[in-house]
């Protein structure tokens, strides 16, 4: 008697082969993904005309006395020893230093040192023959007449430098002035320009606003070497004006 034997199940691929067919079919369906992605919408159709754009820009501007004064002053002493010029300087500035803080308050007159430099001095053949340096202070704040009086009192330093600027407050407020006028005046241009052409409107398209101030320091350069000793008048000054600038330019869209 013959016994049959049971159908044979063809042969199953080892480890290392499944995990190879596997691999490939990963590869090859990451493959056909990314072929697919990399084609955009309208791949090799011509980009749409701009049509009905315009450019234009518009300034405004605000104009305000300067109320920011910055007086600078400084000393200079010379000599044969580097340790007694720096002492006849530090000397100089703690007297000014204290006359100057005795006049301070936050935000109306604001007191600081400034540069304190000693190098030597050379003679003809290369070598030291003595030392000179210098030393400032800067009086700087809102209150002009307490600065200008303060700066007049210090005996031990002399008037280098007068300035007069923007305060923060008073930039602030002419730029936001100057940049509603700008505005305005864009949107104004605009839609001329628009009913010009037969356009009912128009749309922003680009826009960008750059604000110019000439309200910086205005320096003025002052020589009170011959200030005699008891001679604490105020530094005489006069603010003048400046001005804010804001230009508004950008396209539009006529619609």
């Amino acid at each position: 008697m013959q016994l049959l034997q049971p159908p044979q199940r063809p042969a199953r691929p080892s480890h290392p082969a499944r995990r190879a067919f596997r691999f490939l079919a990963v590869v090859l369906a990451l493959s056909s993904a990314t072929v697919v992605m990399a084609q955009p919408q309208g791949f090799g159709l011509p980009a749409a005309p701009v049509e009905n754009v315009v450019q234009l820009s518009a300034t405004g501007s605000a104009e305000a006395q300067q109320d920011f004064l910055t007086i600078s002053l400084s000393t200079t002493r010379e000599g044969p020893d580097a340790q007694a010029v720096q002492a006849q300087l530090k000397a100089a500035l703690d007297s000014a230093l204290a006359e100057a803080k005795a006049q301070a308050q936050p935000g109306q007159l604001d007191v600081r040192t400034g540069n304190l430099a000693l190098f030597p001095r050379y003679a003809k053949d290369g070598r030291i023959n003595g030392w000179q340096g210098s030393a400032e202070l800067i009086l700087q704040g809102r209150d002009i007449p307490r600065i200008a009086a303060t700066a007049g009192r210090v005996q031990s330093l002399v008037v280098r430098q007068v300035s007069f600027s923007l305060s923060r407050e008073q930039s602030a407020r002419l730029e936001a002035d100057a940049q509603s006028q700008a505005i305005e005046k864009f949107k104004i241009k605009a839609a001329d320009i628009a009913r010009g052409f037969g356009f009912r409107g128009f749309a922003l398209r680009e826009l960008s606003i750059n604000t110019n101030d000439n309200g910086g320091p205005r320096p003025r350069m002052v020589a009170m070497e011959a200030k005699a000793v008891g001679n604490d008048a105020a530094v005489p000054v006069e603010a003048g004006k400046a001005t804010v600038q804001v230009v508004v330019s950008g396209s539009v869209q006529m619609r």
